[in-house]
């Protein structure tokens, strides 16, 4: 299991800067949204990705993924009725593989509850035909280049298309695809009526990525949540991908956030192997 946080936290660093200070912190990785390099991906020629491969290479970090893929892009929708919107959605979707790819990075990750959810007049049963005709063109790209789709639960004060773990699994597995997956997170897995180490029992192996953060909206350990069963479960998931700090409340500023949000997880994580020790020896 390996450490990373999201670019946007640190608002106003440049990703030299961020990289510097992440590795630094202890992190293994970074996780990019790409709306703080332009506003579609399409803008950011070869030279700029391998740029940005090789700042966070020479921070001896890896670049975990991507995520908060639609934000400021335009005319972007998976369920929309109007099929051009649903195959302009889908073209998008295999701009972003390619950049992931070149960024040699593995995961995407896909929330965009405003660009997914049901309008007014369609149907639950529309809105997952289309959904999955959007997905089918960059899932087959993602497994050419090399890139794992994570779709994303979300609860339903932020979209009414898939809310839970179970209903993004179902969908994804009409793939029946190794490069599409879902990921857990643990703010919306909180909206849930299952306790989050059952949904990640539940949902192993069908989950390829985890961000970690309190229902708050804040980092671990700027909450109520207990990381301690948490990362348990993972443990005994064996889940050995990528923990990722994602927030959406910035009060105590990047350092801050940074610093005690991998504190909290690496406690968390030497508990519950310490905590399986115990149960191994009998103690």
């Amino acid at each position: 299991m390996k450490f990373a946080i999201c670019n946007e936290i640190f608002q106003g660093w440049n990703l030299e800067a961020t990289c510097s200070f992440v590795a630094k912190t202890g992190y293994d990785a970074i996780e990019i949204a790409p709306f703080t390099l332009a506003k579609s991906v399409t803008e950011i020629p070869a030279q700029k990705r391998r740029e940005i491969r090789e700042i966070a290479k020479s921070n001896k970090l890896s670049i975990s993924g991507i995520h908060w893929v639609l934000v400021g892009t335009e005319g972007l929708h998976l369920t929309h009725p109007e099929a051009v919107v649903r195959e302009r959605t889908s073209d998008y979707f295999c701009d972003l593989v390619n950049f992931c790819a070149d960024l040699e990075s593995e995961r995407i990750i896909i929330g965009s509850p405003k660009q997914r959810s049901l309008m007014v007049g369609v149907t639950s049963a529309q809105g997952w035909e289309w959904a999955t005709e959007a997905f089918r063109k960059p899932v087959e790209l993602a497994a050419e280049r090399g890139v794992v789709l994570c779709l994303e639960p979300l609860a339903p004060s932020e979209t009414n298309f898939i809310n839970t773990a179970a209903e993004a699994i179902q969908f994804v597995g009409q793939f029946q695809s190794s490069n599409f997956k879902i990921i857990l997170d643990v703010k919306a897995m909180s909206s849930e009526n299952i306790s989050i180490p059952t949904i990640i029992k539940n949902s192993w192996p069908n989950f390829a990525y985890f961000h970690a953060n309190d229902a708050n909206l804040k980092g671990p350990g700027f909450g109520e949540i207990d990381f301690v069963p948490i990362l348990s479960a993972l443990e005994h998931a064996g889940y050995d991908g990528y923990v990722s700090v994602e927030v959406f409340k910035f009060d105590e500023g990047p350092e801050e956030i940074a610093r005690r949000s991998l504190e909290t997880l690496k406690q968390a994580r030497e508990a519950s192997r310490s905590g399986s020790s115990n149960e191994r020896s009998g103690r």
